[in-house]
């Protein structure tokens, strides 16, 4: 059993780090809104702390799932922030979805400390991190992931090193590029159906049993149907990671039509009043031009 850290207690991190404290590790928690990190520590019997660096100081693992870049610079760097509590063979676990920059920048900065540094963001949802059952897609040095996938096993259903530091990063990029066709490929059948009269339920309980079925059509069809989007991965997130795979394109000179396509989509939900709503809600936008 480890000695673990794990900053950041959003719909994530809340659940990912209560695995790692039923699983028998030593768990402190750090979250900006202490009142959480407070009641997390209440339920599952681990401790708190003010800062990044108290949550960081002694143990061998911490990890992070915040917001974007910014988020996670001030939960590693500076007086306060992880590295400096964190002794040399300790290792940092980024769960958050940010860039391949930000992940090199940091692996830098961490080696220099003689701390490991493996980027690691998560696909599966709120759902996915309660039930133990993310995918997890990694990066870093090929040591310092087998000291730390055991550790995130323990609410992974798949966990795998993609190559080196930022190669975890780029595979979530390539995730949510995935992830935007597919959301839109379905909210146009599904509004399709609706508009010919079909009952969209049935014509779904057959086709998703072919070549048009998917994780999306089997997990989201039935509220988008019903008109339901207060669930899931919000637009908000979404178009900061679409963000991430549109810049990282110009950089790379991948062409992305598509994806920049879907991400003005998502701006129109967000000017529709839904940028909390789950991605899904893509379908709003059809039934409001009609």
């Amino acid at each position: 059993m480890a000695r673990v850290a794990f900053l950041g207690l959003g719909v994530m991190g809340y659940p990912m780090a209560g695995h790692l404290a039923a699983a028998g590790h030593s768990v402190t928690v750090y979250n900006r809104t202490s009142a959480k990190a407070e009641k997390w520590a209440a339920k599952h019997g681990g401790g708190h702390a003010a800062t990044p660096r108290e949550a960081a100081e002694g143990k061998d693992f911490v990890m992070a799932c915040v917001g974007n870049d910014d988020d996670l610079r001030s939960v590693v760097l500076g007086e306060d922030g992880a590295l400096a509590g964190m002794a040399s063979g300790a290792v940092f676990v980024d769960h958050t979805t940010v860039s391949a920059a930000v992940t090199r920048e940091l692996y830098a900065a961490a080696k220099d400390q003689g701390v490991g540094f493996v980027d690691a963001p998560v696909s599966g949802g709120q759902a996915g991190a309660e039930n133990g059952q993310l995918g997890i897609m990694c990066g870093g040095d090929e040591d310092i992931y087998a000291q730390a996938e055991p550790v995130m096993e323990v609410y992974a259903k798949a966990c795998k090193r993609l190559g080196e530091s930022g190669a975890g990063q780029l595979t979530k990029m390539v995730n949510q590029i995935c992830i935007a066709g597919l959301v839109q490929g379905l909210s146009e059948g599904l509004h399709f159906g609706e508009k010919a009269g079909l009952d969209v339920k049935a014509v779904v309980e057959v086709i998703s049993q072919g070549a048009a079925g998917s994780w999306q059509m089997a997990n989201r069809y039935e509220t988008m149907v019903d008109d339901k989007f207060d669930h899931g991965f919000a637009v908000d997130w979404m178009r900061k990671d679409l963000d991430i795979c549109l810049r990282t394109g110009e950089e790379t000179g991948a062409a992305l039509p598509v994806t920049a396509l879907v991400d003005q989509f998502y701006k129109d939900v967000q000017n529709l009043g839904g940028g909390r709503w789950d991605t899904s809600s893509l379908i709003k936008r059809l039934r409001a031009l009609g």
